[in-house]
C-alpha cells in the first residue's frame, strides 16, 4: 500500500474499524443551481441517505415527497419510486444513457438518480474504497493551496467501480484528512471540478466530513469561488 494511503487510513480510522461497519445513514441536504440547470430543481433537496460501505449501493428517501431513487451497480440499474412503491422512472445501463452528452444537456429523473447516487457513494465510502481490489492509489507531486502545502493521491479505478473519472486527483493535510478533490464527470461533458471537502466528525471510530463545496475548475488547477454549483451538507450520521 502506497504510504500516503496507508496514513489517510489510519487517520480515517482504519481497516479494522471499517471492516466491521455495513452501512451509513444520513440526512443529506443537497443544494445549488446545478439542479435546476440540468433541469431537475426538485433535486435540490433534504434526503435520508443509506449507503453500502462494502458494495456500490446506496438509497435516498426525500423528506415530504418520499420519493425513492435506489442505485446498486450489481444490477446496473437506478430506479425512482413513488413513496407508495410505484415506479416513476428506472434506466438499465444508465452510462450508457449520457453518450453525447454535453455540460448544457438536460437530465432525465433516473438521470439525475444515477448521477447522484454513485457520486454520494463514492464520497461516502472514500478514502476506504482506494484498498479495494483493482483500485490503484500513488501520491504524486504535492500541491500548495492558501499557504498550505497538501499531498496528493492520484486514484485510478476499474471500469467495475462507477464514478466520475477513471482517474481522479484527492489532497490531503498534515493529519492526513481529506480537503479537496478534483474530477471531471463524463456523465456532464467533463466539466472540471475542484471539489472541497471540510467538516470531519468522528461516528463510531470513523472519520466521516459533513460540509462539501463543489466548484469548476481553472486551467491552472486552482477553483473559482466566485459561485458554488452544488453544495452537500450531512446531519445525524450513523454507522452500522
Amino acid at each position: 500500500m502506497d504510504a500516503l494511503l496507508a496514513k489517510v487510513i489510519e487517520r480515517h480510522g482504519g481497516l479494522d474499524r471499517w471492516n466491521t461497519a455495513s452501512t451509513l445513514t444520513t440526512r443529506l441536504t443537497y443544494g445549488g443551481p446545478f439542479w435546476a440547470f440540468k433541469g431537475r430543481p426538485d433535486f435540490d433537496s433534504t434526503e435520508l441517505v443509506e449507503a453500502d460501505l462494502h458494495r456500490e449501493r446506496i438509497r435516498h428517501v426525500q423528506e415530504g415527497t418520499g420519493q425513492i431513487t435506489e442505485y446498486d451497480s450489481d444490477t446496473d440499474r437506478v430506479t425512482v419510486t413513488a413513496a407508495d412503491g410505484s415506479l416513476i422512472d428506472e434506466l438499465t445501463n444508465p452510462r450508457a444513457s449520457f453518450a453525447g452528452h454535453t455540460q448544457e444537456s438536460q437530465w432525465t429523473l433516473a438521470q439525475a438518480a444515477y448521477f447522484r447516487g454513485y457520486a454520494t457513494w463514492h464520497y461516502l465510502v472514500e478514502p476506504f474504497l482506494f484498498t479495494w481490489p483493482g483500485v490503484e492509489a500513488h501520491e504524486v507531486e504535492p500541491w500548495k493551496e492558501d499557504g498550505e502545502s497538501w499531498r496528493v493521491l492520484r486514484v485510478t479505478f476499474p471500469e467495475s467501480v462507477h464514478t466520475h473519472t477513471d482517474t481522479q486527483l484527492y489532497y490531503f493535510d498534515d493529519s492526513g484528512l481529506l480537503r479537496r478533490m478534483d474530477y471531471q464527470p463524463v456523465v456532464n461533458g467533463s466539466s472540471p471540478v475542484a471539489h472541497y471537502v471540510s467538516g470531519a466528525t468522528e461516528v463510531d471510530g470513523l472519520v466521516v466530513p459533513t460540509r462539501r463545496r463543489i466548484h469548476i475548475r481553472q486551467e491552472d488547477r486552482t477553483p473559482d469561488l466566485s459561485w458554488t454549483p452544488i453544495t452537500l451538507d450531512l446531519a445525524d450520521v450513523r454507522i452500522r
